[in-house]
C-alpha cells in the first residue's frame, strides 16, 4: 500500500470518527450551560476551545497507543489474522451504528447508558474553568470508545506500515479530521450562530450521519479485506504455484 492510499484510509477513518456525535452533544451542552449562566462570550470560547483541544489530545493519545499495540502484535501474530479481525471489527461496528447509535425517540439522544449520560450532563453543568473543559473533552472521547475504536484500529494498523515522518503526519491528519466537528461547532458559536440552529441541524441530519458512519465503516472494512487479506493471499498462492512449476 503506497503513501497516498494509506493517508486516504486514515483520512476516511478520521471522517467516520468525526461523524460520531457524543463529543458534539457534550460541547453543545457545555455551551448551553455557559450561556445560561450568563458568562462572557470570551469565557464561552475559552471553554469550548479547551473542550475541543481536550478531545483532539485524547484522539492523538488513543491512536498512538493503539498503533503501539498493533506494532507489538504484528511481531508475534500473523498479519492476515490481524487484518481479518480488524475488518470484522469494522463490519460489526458498522452494523451496530446502523442499528443502535441513536435511540428511537425524538431529538438526538444517543446509545449511551442513562447513568453515564446523566453523569456527563452533570459534569457539563459544573464545568466553569478551561482545565475542567479540557478534561471533559478527554472524557468525551473515552466515553465513545466502543464505536471509535474500529476506525482507530484500522488507522493504527496502517500507521505502523509507514516511516516515522509519515506516521506523525498520519496521526495529526487523523486527529485534525476526527476533531473537525468540534472545532466547527466552536467556530460557529464564536461567529454568533445560535445553539438552537446548530441543534436543529443535528436533529434534521442525524439519520444521514448515522447512515454515513455505518456505511463508511462497512466500505472501509470491505476495502481493507480485499486489499490486505484477499489480494495478498491470492498473490502468495500464485507465487507459490509459479515457484513449484
Amino acid at each position: 500500500m503506497n503513501i497516498t492510499s494509506s493517508l486516504a484510509i486514515i483520512a476516511l477513518s478520521g471522517l467516520i470518527h468525526a461523524s460520531f456525535q457524543l463529543s458534539v452533544s457534550l460541547l453543545t451542552l457545555l455551551s448551553s450551560h455557559t450561556i445560561g449562566k450568563r458568562k462572557s462570550h470570551s469565557r464561552l470560547l475559552t471553554l469550548t476551545g479547551s473542550f475541543s483541544f481536550g478531545a483532539a489530545t485524547m484522539t492523538i493519545l488513543l491512536l498512538s497507543f493503539v498503533a503501539l499495540i498493533m506494532n507489538g502484535l504484528t511481531q508475534s501474530t500473523n498479519s492476515y489474522l490481524l487484518w481479518t479481525v480488524c475488518c470484522g471489527l469494522l463490519t460489526g461496528v458498522g452494523f451496530a451504528v446502523w442499528l443502535f447509535y441513536y435511540r428511537k425517540e425524538a431529538g438526538t439522544s444517543l446509545w449511551i447508558p442513562r447513568g453515564l449520560a446523566a453523569f456527563l450532563r452533570d459534569r457539563t453543568k459544573k464545568t466553569s474553568h478551561a482545565a475542567e473543559a479540557f478534561s471533559l473533552g478527554l472524557m468525551s472521547v473515552l466515553a465513545e470508545i466502543i464505536f471509535i475504536i474500529a476506525p482507530i484500529v484500522a488507522s493504527g494498523f496502517i500507521l505502523i506500515q509507514l516511516d516515522t515522518m509519515w506516521q506523525i503526519i498520519g496521526i495529526l491528519l487523523y486527529a485534525l479530521i476526527a476533531s473537525s466537528s468540534h472545532f466547527l461547532v466552536t467556530f460557529l458559536i464564536g461567529g454568533g450562530v445560535s445553539l438552537s440552529r446548530i441543534q436543529k441541524w443535528r436533529e434534521t441530519n442525524k439519520q444521514f450521519l448515522q447512515f454515513s458512519a455505518g456505511t463508511g465503516l462497512l466500505v472501509l472494512g470491505f476495502y481493507l479485506y480485499v486489499d490486505q487479506v484477499t489480494s495478498v493471499a491470492v498473490n502468495a498462492a500464485a507465487a507459490a504455484a509459479s515457484g513449484g512449476m
